[in-house]
């Protein structure tokens, strides 16, 4: 089997892990291009600008972070397959890698659950 079509959960594959992570940096770059020409008419003074500016930044940092996530994932899912591959056992994360990771999913988790509420505060934490 290619590794590439190896099933890593569910349904997914390899292959579609890394479509996901390319269509998604497709679909936010449209979507934040989209979203500052949509707020651009809004922004008629300074004070107009330091709310919605914000609200941009908060908005990109999250995207980023999230595809972060996801390209880690692919890296340590090709790992565990070259690994694999090599040795025939998969144990190729350390101890210090799981809490790495456990602590990233744990920090994406709270800033998707912070997003909707700074949109309701209009920025305000």
């Amino acid at each position: 089997m290619d590794a590439l079509d190896q099933i890593i959960f569910d349904d997914k594959s390899f292959s579609d892990l890394l479509k996901e992570i390319h269509g998604n940096s497709k679909k936010k770059s449209k979507q934040i291009g989209q979203l500052i020409t949509e707020l651009k008419p809004m922004m008629t003074s300074i004070g107009d600008a330091t709310v919605i500016v914000p609200l941009i930044k908060e908005y990109m940092d999250i995207s980023v972070k999230n595809d972060d996530q996801l390209i880690k994932m692919a890296a340590i899912v090709q790992r565990l397959s070259t690994g694999t591959a090599n040795s025939g056992d998969g144990g190729l994360l350390t101890e210090s890698e799981m809490q790495q990771l456990q602590e990233a999913a744990d920090e994406i988790s709270k800033e998707v659950e912070k997003t909707p509420k700074l949109l309701e505060n209009g920025g305000k934490q």
